[in-house]
């Protein structure tokens, strides 16, 4: 068993040794159905390999629809604890390159999806002022943002380990 794991876990509440393994939540998962998720599996893997478990890239195909955890007969709060092992992964460096590349935009622009010239182009085609009412337009804004990142260690938290 991934002690260290199971004891962050129960720190912040979440129990997963009550876990029975029924797969209600697998069962009922609206991901599962058109994805690899497999919450059970996320579930006993948390009970067994840290390691496994957080560089699972299924752990990142929660919707977090709270079904599963609506629906378990032990009251486990799964999502809950699908969202505490995504934090886990990133603090070890462990995120999807999509994530990462959006978390870099943010970063450096203030906004998951930059304006290329393109965009800014049909936004003026439609009557659109080229850049939207966003912190791209302002800035000083920008900069305000950029620092309360890196106030926060977000550019850390989503740098490359």
């Amino acid at each position: 068993m991934s002690e260290e794991l199971l004891k962050l876990l129960k720190a912040e509440g979440l129990d997963l040794l009550s876990c029975m393994h029924c797969g209600i939540c697998t069962g009922s998962c609206p991901s599962g159905r058109h994805t690899g998720l497999n919450t059970r599996r996320i579930i006993r893997d948390a009970r067994k390999n840290r390691a496994a478990v957080l560089s699972d890239y299924d752990l990142w195909l929660c919707t977090t629809c709270y079904t599963c955890q609506e629906r378990c007969p032990r009251g486990i709060p799964i999502t809950d604890a699908i969202l505490e092992l995504r934090r886990l992964a990133v603090r070890e460096g462990l995120m999807l390159p999509e994530h990462r590349f959006v978390s870099e935009m943010v970063l450096e622009c203030g906004h998951a999806v930059p304006l290329d010239e393109e965009t800014k182009k049909k936004r003026e085609e439609l009557g659109l002022d080229p850049i939207p009412e966003t912190v791209q337009k302002d800035p000083e804004a920008l900069e305000g943002l950029k620092t309360l990142l890196k106030t926060c260690k977000f550019d850390e938290l989503v740098a490359k380990k």
